[in-house]
């Protein structure tokens, strides 16, 4: 394996060793949704050209840092209220292909949910 792609992969798979670690911060649902599309989009973005891969992962590194600044605020926070996320500017919406959107849309759709379709901790609680 070429050295470049070598340090590609490398940076790849570390990228999503991170996001993972720091997902287990996450409430259990939003970890589970989290976990889930993380894993979809780098399956899905495999085999993109360079130019999309260096895009991709610039992306996902400023979603490592956010996330990370936020997990950190969050545990030191003593209001017990739990805030992730961040919003998109109007130029930011109006950048993204129509895919995106509808992606963005079906992501809110499930972090919105009022009553999910699992519960974890319920789950396991009754077993015991």
């Amino acid at each position: 394996m070429p050295g470049s792609i070598k340090h590609h992969v490398s940076r790849v798979r570390t990228l999503y060793r991170k996001i993972l670690q720091l997902h287990r911060a996450l409430p259990l649902e939003l970890k589970a949704l989290g976990d889930q599309y993380m894993k979809d989009e780098f399956r899905r973005h495999k085999s993109v050209g360079p130019e999309e891969a260096q895009r991709f992962l610039q992306e996902w590194e400023n979603y490592a840092v956010l996330l990370h600044q936020q997990t950190s605020r969050n545990v030191q926070s003593s209001t017990g209220q739990l805030h992730f996320g961040s919003h998109l500017s109007e130029k930011e919406l109006n950048a993204l292909a129509d895919e995106q959107v509808g992606q963005l849309k079906e992501l809110m759709h499930e972090a919105t949910k009022p009553k999910r379709q699992f519960n974890i901790l319920e789950d396991t609680e009754k077993k015991h």
